[in-house]
């Protein structure tokens, strides 16, 4: 059947792109083929010759012919066949040339699309294999610094590990230097108790022995010694006590830096052993554009760098005050124990010299006692003496009496009453002369019994003093710690 409809003369002006028929019919790339093509939007004019359709559309005259009245039963009267008297006015057959030309040019269009399904084919053969070696490529570079990566946190781990080891072996040192010290400081007690016990002792000292001597200004030295060694103990123990805070806590930091370490190296080699058959791996949308980072890699190996310079300048520090609190103890120790020594000579000395004037006011007491019993045997004899002149005494008397009796002229004064006056007055004077020695000797009785007091008391004062200082204080600091003690061992 012909087909009428308006004369469209320029219809291949622009040809339609070759129908998918034209195609060889590839099962397994049907898919590869999909909107591969531009589509271009077709005028009205220019989509009638491959639309007939489209005729029946446009025609818009009415059939009359009996013919066809059967054939267009069922028909709009828009899709009915116009009447062919009248198709050459309506509508202008193509020419051979038209045809043929037509016919080359779907050959032609056929055979550029095949061209270019096989250029798509090998350039998209050749893309697939570049990108998966690329892909490979890009893994392979990413699985090289995973694993560098895991690398340089297993060195520094190492590094944390031996600074962690190094820092707890310090801090276990000067903890126990800080106990040698506490135990030191507490030994000082008792050489100081001791100290101050001696000079309160020595304040029961009596008399003249109540003396500022040697002995009480090494006491008193030795106490500020000690004083002086307690107070430099004391402050090197804050400055332990603080370098242990110190410690712990660059201590701190690094295990909380290796901790840290520990779970990234975790969670990095298992990354890095990550295979394109491993189970567990996902998708994660959007996970590319989540940056969480807070470092990069140099501020990372340098804040693990400050910890670990940190710590060692903790542990510097920590060392060097070991040695400083060892040293410490040392010329503490020295010091306690050479003034110490000096007491005790300064006690020693004393002591003898105590002894030395007890024993010398011993043999005077003992000369005095001997003085007073001769002096009293003294006195005895001139009493005895005085008590002797009296009988001649009253013999010369009772002759005087008597011649006074005589009679008259025989009251003559004759010699012998010239020498019994004389002899009254001579007995009187040998008496006054006794009686004044007699005085003399009870005198010099008295102050022999005064200084036999004084050289009793004494005696007393210097045996108080030698029970003070040798019994009481040297007994004492028979206990002196040694220097092992001084020093904070045990």
């Amino acid at each position: 059947m012909e087909l009428v409809g308006s004369t469209l003369t320029a219809t291949y002006a622009h040809p339609r792109p070759t129908p998918t028929n034209f195609l060889p019919a590839i099962s397994t790339m049907a898919s590869s083929y999909k909107n591969r093509f531009p589509h271009y939007s077709l005028t009205h004019s220019l989509s009638l010759p491959w639309r007939p359709s489209t005729y029946y559309k446009v025609a818009a005259i009415t059939p009359t012919l009996a013919p066809f009245s059967k054939s267009s039963q069922g028909l709009t009267p828009s899709k009915m066949l116009p009447f062919v008297s009248n198709r050459t006015a309506l509508f202008t057959r193509y020419t051979p040339d038209d045809w043929y030309r037509s016919n080359l040019t779907s050959y032609k269009e056929s055979e550029m699309s095949r061209q270019g399904a096989e250029r798509l084919r090998v350039d998209t053969s050749r893309m697939i294999q570049d990108k998966n070696q690329q892909t490979r490529k890009t893994q392979t570079e990413t699985t090289k610094n995973l694993g560098e990566r895991v690398n340089d946190i297993t060195f520094w781990k190492t590094e944390l590990n031996h600074e962690v080891d190094e820092m707890i072996g310090e801090t276990n040192a000067l903890t126990e230097m800080k106990k040698r010290l506490d135990r030191a400081l507490a030994e000082t007690e008792g050489p100081l108790q001791v100290a101050e016990e001696c000079l309160l002792h020595r304040e029961k000292r009596m008399g003249i022995d109540l003396v500022h001597d040697d002995v009480e200004k090494q006491l008193l030295t030795e106490v500020d010694v000690i004083h002086s060694c307690q107070e430099r103990m004391r402050r090197h123990l804050d400055k332990a006590i603080a370098q242990l805070a110190s410690d712990r806590a660059a201590q701190h930091e690094l295990e909380k830096d290796l901790s840290d370490k520990q779970s990234a190296h975790r969670i990095d080699d298992k990354c890095h052993h990550l295979r394109n058959t491993s189970d567990g791996i996902s998708y994660y949308r959007g996970v590319e554009r989540f940056d969480a980072t807070i470092s990069v890699p140099e501020s990372w190996a340098k804040f693990t760098d400050d910890n670990i310079l940190r710590s060692q300048s903790e542990r510097a520090a920590s060392s060097k005050l070991r040695d400083d609190i060892e040293t410490l103890l040392v010329v503490t120790a020295n010091e306690m124990w050479n003034q110490f020594n000096k007491a005790n000579i300064a006690f020693t000395n004393r002591i003898s010299e105590t002894a030395d004037a007890k024993n010398k006011i011993q043999t005077h007491l003992a000369k005095t006692l001997q003085e007073i019993f001769q002096t009293e045997m003294t006195i005895e004899a001139i009493r005895k003496a005085i008590r002797d002149k009296g009988p001649p005494l009253k013999v010369a008397h009772t002759r005087l009496d008597e011649r006074t009796r005589r009679p008259n002229v025989e009251l003559c004064r004759d010699s012998a009453q010239l020498r019994l006056v004389n002899e009254v007055y001579e007995i009187d004077d040998t008496i006054q002369s006794l009686q004044q020695r007699l005085r003399e000797a009870e005198d010099t009785l008295q102050a022999l019994v005064h200084t036999k007091a004084n050289l009793e008391h004494d005696l007393a004062v210097k045996a108080n003093s030698l029970f003070i200082d040798q019994e009481k204080c040297m007994g004492m600091r028979k206990t002196f710690p040694n220097t092992l003690r001084l020093v904070g061992y045990a």
